[in-house]
């Protein structure tokens, strides 16, 4: 029984030019007992179509494409779909989600040629729950798993270093904007921000920062910690902009993980913040063992009374440089960012996009420079 389905196809000249993907040749719609997606491109590329479980999704990924123009709710006809996105996954390729709203397997997945480029069409046919479950999984390739695009022998020498190592971790990225409000995007302002703090990182004697991305791409949570060992991190530091039901709330809060088991409404926090790996379609089947093994690392480290000493110097410091902070600036969440035991982490949210005051704060340099200076100054102690 097929598992999934994978497919690389290739041109001589396919990596020459950006592939595009034309909405008027694309679409997602029910046949008689089927699902039928098709993405019309511009030229022949690399590909790969797989399905995920929990939530139950197909997944689609093309090289060099841009989805550009084309609008998730144009592109749905029938119930079988139940919801589609897209966007930048890692350098280079661009994924498809599709939300199955019943257990569907895929039959059929090809690309032809055609007079305006190459059809790539998937047939799903109707299965069990059973079977679905069976044959979903991501397709066997480690290398997908940990995508940093980061130089090997650069991280080795950071490793090695005697600096302070701080990982910025800006938060979301690729297909996983993350929050949007007033026409910001918490990846892209992180992602801004985050080079703001990097630049007066290095400008600091004895310090040195690293970006777990420095493009708008997706990088799985896994990954950035990953990354983070890689480079021997002394300080890993996660920056989000989250948005609420309620306009009302606003101000800086920092986050580290919790001593016991955390409030209702701090898990309802991090599920907003993590959805993102189930959006661009990472398979989670493992992540509960990864959190529950680092969880019981911390136990016997000494990370997490250290991380917690330096959040309570953030809010001091953030106080400082008058960032406006929240009413309550110190909150635990089980993030998967925060679980590593062999480094101290901390998740700071900038503020709220949802608060139109938070939100016009954080768009202006200034704003973002009374955050980043109080995390450099926090640094400073820390690296004497």
């Amino acid at each position: 029984m097929i598992r999934w389905a994978l497919a690389f196809l290739f041109t001589a000249n396919f990596a020459a030019a950006q592939v595009s993907i034309d909405p008027d040749r694309t679409s997602v719609s029910d046949g008689w007992w089927t699902l039928e997606v098709i993405v019309g491109l511009n030229q022949i590329t690399p590909y790969r179509v797989f399905t995920l479980a929990e939530p139950r999704r197909l997944v689609i990924d093309i090289e060099g494409a841009s989805f550009a123009g084309l609008d998730a709710t144009e592109l749905l006809s029938g119930d079988r779909a139940a919801d589609v996105r897209f966007g930048a996954l890692r350098p280079g390729w661009s994924r498809m989600v599709v939300d199955l709203a019943e257990p569907l397997i895929v039959a059929e997945a090809g690309m032809v040629s055609v007079p305006e480029g190459a059809d790539l069409t998937i047939l799903l046919d109707q299965t069990s729950p059973e079977v679905f479950a069976a044959t979903a999984g991501a397709p066997p390739d480690p290398g997908w798993d940990v995508v940093t695009g980061f130089d090997p022998k650069v991280a080795q020498e950071l490793a090695q270093s005697e600096d302070f190592v701080v990982v910025i971790d800006p938060g979301h990225g690729g297909i996983d904007a993350g929050a949007v409000r007033g026409g910001i995007k918490e990846a892209d302002l992180m992602l801004l921000m985050g080079a703001e703090l990097a630049v007066m990182l290095n400008a600091q004697e004895g310090v040195q920062s690293v970006m777990t991305r420095d493009i708008d791409t997706f990088v799985p949570l896994s990954a950035r910690l990953t990354f983070a060992r890689e480079v021997g991190a002394d300080l890993f530091i996660s920056l989000h902009a989250d948005a609420l039901e309620e306009d009302a709330v606003r101000g800086a809060t920092i986050y580290t993980l919790p001593t016991g088991g955390g409030t209702a409404a701090a898990q309802r926090h991090v599920e907003r913040h993590e959805r993102g790996d189930l959006l661009a379609g990472v398979d989670l089947n493992n992540a509960d063992d990864r959190i529950a093994t680092a969880l019981m690392d911390l136990a016997r480290a000494e990370t997490g009374p250290e991380a917690r000493r330096i959040a309570d110097a953030l809010v001091a410091s953030m106080q400082a440089q008058g960032v406006l902070m929240n009413n309550t600036p110190r909150r635990e969440g089980l993030f998967a960012v925060l679980t590593a035991a062999d480094f101290p982490s901390v998740l700071v949210e900038a503020g709220f996009l949802s608060n139109a005051e938070d939100r016009a704060v954080l768009a202006t340099a200034e704003g973002r420079a009374r955050i980043a200076r109080a995390i450099r100054d926090t640094v400073v102690l820390l690296a004497r």
